[in-house]
């Protein structure tokens, strides 16, 4: 690799972001870089280590190979020509439109190779959380900002969209769109993918590649960027996709360059080469007030436009050396403030110099002072057909000139120059920063200004001319964690108390956020809208943390006809705590703007921002209890949605998962590829699933906060999905729950928390509770007489129940503790329960347990059936068939029969289902309080009419209890 390669006199670093090291030229030149080279300065060098070509990844036979001095490229003499990657010294100066960076926190990432200075992750690095880029900890200040656009922030307005190309860490499987052949490896910085559809090439066969992007198969998943508005004009890229900042432990851009020096020193003590020297470059004022600075290392006698050269590579400058020197100061005053003017008296160093040993230790990068400068000016939003122009400035140029210059040559010199203003960009790696200037700004100042300032700013610093429109503001704040229950006004005088709100802000309600404590802020003000931001995570309303998002708009009109995006709630908690590598996977597949994060505001943001889509699917990510915690939100604001009734797939995280088993989802996430996921989510059916609502009235008094009386707590609302328990079972999982609040660190795999769950079984496995003492049944208006028993379950999904009525072994808990001396026993069936317990007892539904005080519990049905989807691939696991395409067999074979009957309807569906491993609807064998609508059921009712008609059928009730009758038996 890049790493074995050695300059003919002297070696260059094996640092990741190694200055360029100075040496004797070779006396055979170097052939001049190909124009196909862009940006690259290629030098032979020998081979030391085993060595692969960049652009054909091949090995390099032999000990001579071609290396670009500034960001280490490596190449075959007979693949110079051929190579089109651009070097990074220009990568900035490509970009069509600078998008800022999302950084996460530092890792390590293994077989990773770094975008800047193509070498392997060894040590520390960043990775972009919504693209594909990799960079060292020292490199993260030279990473141009070319991040994926996944919304349109009033800049720019077009419905076409282009590959987004990302280079390289791609897997050594990945073949090319174009030839067919091998693009990736394990060993270089080789290939190129599309960042929204997925699709591979080789580097010189992308430029072929129709620009035009589909967004490749999740096309009608993927909430389209055009579709997506936020002028996010002060939120960073961390507050715009609401990514939690607590995880966050990396420094900021400015202190990540320390780092870079960190690790510049040390690989600078690594070299034993006596004949150099190592010096401190600082690229301007600012790197010299904050003590940043890089290493280069020169022989002990060199020439000055030699180390300057070396300088700008240290920081990927392509510019010619010859408008740059080097000024010195002593060590002593390098934390002094006034340094910076003592340096600008200084004597401008010869060019003829020579740096010798006793040379000082640390320099400054400095432009030389010019008459005229050109610049480019770049049309930015315009719609021209031109990527910038080249304009001449001297010292009388303002902006005023300079935009009078430039719109005769954009074919705009009919239109007032009041209409159009000059903005500066600064394309930084975490965050694009625009300014406008000012009508009378100096421009050929303030270029001097930017310069002395850094360096490596002005090389990242664009100039744009733009129309002067007044653009409406418009910023939708969600504000979580305020009291339940409370009336707009009521609202508007808890954010005026505690968050000092003033004008522009409206609250929006359209929703019925107000049922569970949260507002949505409607702000016309960038700044008040920054400040009630940042305010409110650090404000607290009846001892409880309050929470803030920002909120994009889904500009629905604009989407797609057969467009039905994903909407992905993701909780990093559940189970293994793999949620955050998954948040990761579905921000790089999807939109970032589709994916939330549960822990940051609760699935009220991701309901708020698709309230208005016609039609979308959830996917939740978690355990039974975020299930239950997505559909009860659902439940409460479904009227309010335009698409009332989202289908809801589950991709299990948590312990028990019993819902996702039910459907097939599986038992919990083992690390399956995000993509398949998404693409079995797409391919998965409906069924419908019946919801139960429990009222929880206790009777014992507690005493009041406001005035000590004794008053009972009121009656309390939740939403059972998969099961309710009382006694042995929720005294389980209440044990393993206080265990994870205690030490949460721990709780980080399936297999701990199972394990936590069997140690919780085997301390109370000698405990005696006489449950049927303690509570009183009554199924639909009767009373049951309890047996002997120390756990009461009510099951709203069959394989529980199935279980317990074929005398198997009974599950304790959610962690499937097994315990041959307790089985279940069914004891009712019925559409509404009423339970009156004596005694406090611990309860739990889906999951949740508490200790519930005395009282009444009341279960019913509520409301309409909830729309999940069930994973029915034809390459399920389980060997499950596709139930369309059974429907469609079993339609045909009723077809072909002689005579269809009641009899033969009852066999097929009997026996598809047993095939299946799913009661088919309508039997006796489903669980008591239970109704799983699946498509077998929507088959029966679809042949139950045909035979009717034929056999003379009057009365479908009739049909129907046969139906069943003969169902059971045959089950």
């Amino acid at each position: 690799m890049a790493d074995g390669a050695r300059a003919l006199l002297g070696s260059r670093g094996g640092s990741p972001a190694s200055s360029p090291q100075l040496g004797g030229r070779s006396r055979s030149q170097p052939p001049p870089a190909p124009l196909s080279a862009p940006g690259h300065g290629f030098r032979r060098v020998t081979l030391t280590k085993p060595t692969f070509c960049h652009c054909c990844t091949d090995f390099i036979w032999g000990l001579a190979g071609y290396q670009c001095e500034v960001c280490n490229f490596m190449s075959h003499e007979k693949c110079l020509k051929h190579v089109k990657i651009p070097c990074s010294c220009i990568a900035s100066s490509l970009v069509r439109i600078p998008v800022a960076h999302c950084f996460g926190p530092p890792g390590h990432y293994k077989r990773k190779f770094c975008t800047v200075c193509r070498k392997q992750l060894e040590s520390l690095a960043f990775r972009c959380e919504v693209c594909e880029l990799h960079v060292h900890t020292d490199c993260l200040p030279f990473a141009c900002s070319d991040c994926r656009q996944c919304h349109q922030d009033g800049h720019q307005d077009h419905d076409t969209y282009h590959h987004h190309w990302r280079e390289g860490n791609l897997s050594s499987s990945a073949r090319c769109e174009v030839c067919k052949k091998t693009c990736g490896s394990s060993e270089v910085l080789s290939g190129m993918r599309c960042e929204w559809c997925g699709i591979l090439a080789h580097a010189s066969c992308y430029i072929i590649v129709p620009p035009e992007c589909t967004f490749g198969r999740l096309r009608d998943m993927i909430l389209p960027p055009n579709c997506v508005r936020l002028v996010s004009r002060n939120f960073s890229k961390m507050h715009c996709f609401r990514i939690s900042e607590s995880l966050q432990t990396e420094p900021d851009e400015d202190e990540d360059v320390d780092g870079l020096t960190q690790g510049s020193v040390k690989d600078a003590q690594m070299s034993t080469d006596s004949s150099k020297q190592t010096l401190k470059i600082f690229d301007g004022n600012d790197a010299v007030k904050r003590n940043q600075f890089r290493l280069i290392s020169v022989p002990r006698i060199a020439k000055s436009e030699e180390v300057v050269e070396a300088a700008l590579r240290a920081y990927y400058v392509n510019d010619d050396q010859q408008h740059y020197e080097l000024q010195t100061f002593s060590q002593q005053t390098l934390f002094s403030d006034d340094i910076i003017n003592r340096n600008e008296a200084t004597e401008e160093t010869n060019p003829g110099s020579v740096f010798r040993e006793a040379a000082p230790e640390a320099w400054i990068i400095r432009a030389k002072s010019k008459d005229h400068e050109v610049i480019r000016i770049y049309p930015g939003w315009l719609k021209v057909g031109m990527a910038y122009i080249s304009l001449r400035i001297d010292k009388e140029s303002t902006t005023q000139t300079v935009i009078k210059e430039v719109l005769p040559l954009l074919g705009r010199q009919m239109e007032c120059l009041q209409n159009f203003k000059l903005l500066e960009v600064f394309m930084g790696s975490k965050q694009v920063q625009r300014m406008v200037l000012d009508d009378q700004e100096m421009i050929l100042s303030r270029l001097r200004d930017i310069r002395k300032t850094s360096i490596r700013q002005m090389n990242q610093t664009r100039f744009y001319i733009v129309e002067n429109n007044k653009s409406v503001v418009r910023v939708n704040l969600f504000v979580g964690g305020l009291p339940p229950q409370l009336s707009a006004e009521e609202y508007t005088n808890i954010l005026k108390d505690d968050l000092a709100i003033k004008i522009y802000l409206q609250l929006k309600n359209h929703l019925n956020t107000f049922v569970t404590g949260a507002v949505v802020l409607e702000m016309s003000c960038f700044s008040e809208a920054e400040r009630i931001y940042m305010l409110a995570k650090d404000t607290t309303v009846n001892d409880k943390q309050l929470t803030a998002a920002v909120i994009p708009e889904v500009l629905h009109t604009k989407l797609p006809q057969n467009c039905c995006p994903l909407l992905v709630f993701v909780n990093p908690k559940s189970g293994g705590l793999k949620g955050r590598d998954l948040l990761y996977s579905f921000r790089k597949l999807l939109n970032p703007h589709q994916v939330f994060e549960l822990t940051n505001g609760g699935p009220l943001p991701g309901f708020h921002t698709f309230s208005q889509v016609p039609y979308f699917r959830v996917l939740v990510c978690g355990g039974d209890g975020t299930v239950g915690w997505v559909l009860g939100v659902l439940e409460e604001i479904r009227h309010t949605l335009v698409c009332s009734e989202p289908s809801v797939a589950i991709l299990p995280l948590g312990t028990g998962n019993d819902l996702g088993r039910v459907l097939r989802w599986g038992a919990g996430y083992s690390g399956e590829d995000p993509y398949s996921i998404l693409i079995s989510v797409d391919e998965a059916d409906d069924v419908l699933l019946d919801r139960w609502t429990i009222l929880l009235d206790a009777q014992e008094a507690v005493e009041s906060a406001e005035n000590g009386l004794l008053e009972p707590d009121p009656p309390k609302i939740v939403q059972m999905n998969n099961y309710c328990g009382l006694g042995i079972d929720a005294e389980l999982s209440l044990g393993f729950h206080h265990a994870r609040e205690e030490e949460p660190g721990k709780f980080n795999s399936r297999f701990h928390n199972k394990g936590v769950y069997v140690k919780v079984g085997l301390q109370r496995i000698n405990h005696t509770r006489n449950l049927h003492k303690e509570i009183k049944l009554q199924v639909d208006q009767h009373e049951v007489e309890l047996p002997s028993i120390e756990g009461l379950i009510f099951i709203n999904i069959p394989r529980e129940m199935l279980a317990a009525q074929n005398n198997e072994r009974y599950r304790l808990g959610q962690g499937q503790v097994q315990s041959g001396l307790r089985s279940g026993i069914r004891i009712a069936q019925g559409s509404y329960f009423r339970v009156t317990l004596l005694k406090p007892i611990p309860v739990q539904v889906d999951g949740e347990p508490w200790i519930q005080p005395p009282g009444q519990i009341i279960i019913s049905v509520a409301g309409p059936k909830k729309e999940l989807m069930k994973y029915t691939t034809a390459t399920s696991a389980r060997g499950a068939a596709n139930p369309r395409k059974t429907v469609a067999a079993l339609v045909a074979w009723l077809n072909r029969s002689s005579r269809g009957s009641e009899k033969t309807l009852n066999v097929a569906a009997c026996g598809m289902a047993r095939r299946n491993q799913v009661p088919p609807s309508g039997c006796k064998s489903m669980p008591a309080a239970v109704v799983v609508y699946q498509c077998y059921g929507h088959l029966l009712v679809m042949l139950r009419m045909r035979l009717r008609r034929s056999s003379g059928f009057d009365n479908p009730l009739i049909a129907t209890e046969k139906s069943r009758n003969f169902s059971a038996n045959a089950a």
